[in-house]
């Protein structure tokens, strides 16, 4: 059993008080807005080739050189934009396709009840 006094638990209770309220509160960034910054896309791809490079450099250098790392960063980067692009163009086609179904299907079942 714990001998408390009156001091004690003041300062036990503040203590809680300042964590709870530690809790309760959202976190700051540093321009003082609580939403967390986003990265760009371009960060988030070459963090992305960064992370490729590392992994392809620790594991094919002794193989195949040191520059394994830099030519897999740059060769990331460039399949990672060439697939943004043909996932860009594959939306479009694909949005083109479900809009001339919907048409369609819509156009049928019109004519159908006539």
């Amino acid at each position: 059993m714990e001998n408390k006094t009156p001091k004690s638990e003041s300062v036990e209770n503040e203590s809680d008080e300042l964590f709870n309220r530690i809790r309760n509160e959202p976190p700051l960034t540093t321009s003082g807005v609580s939403q967390p910054i986003e990265p760009s896309l371009d960060e988030a791809r070459a963090d992305l080739a960064r992370a490729i490079s590392k992994i392809a450099h620790s594991a094919l250098s002794t193989k195949y050189g040191p520059l394994v790392g830099t030519i897999a960063e740059t060769t990331a980067i460039s399949v990672l934009k060439d697939l943004e692009s043909n996932i860009y163009r594959a939306k479009g086609d694909f949005t083109l396709v479900a809009q001339e179904l919907l048409d369609r299907a819509i156009t049928s079942r019109t004519k159908k009840k006539k």
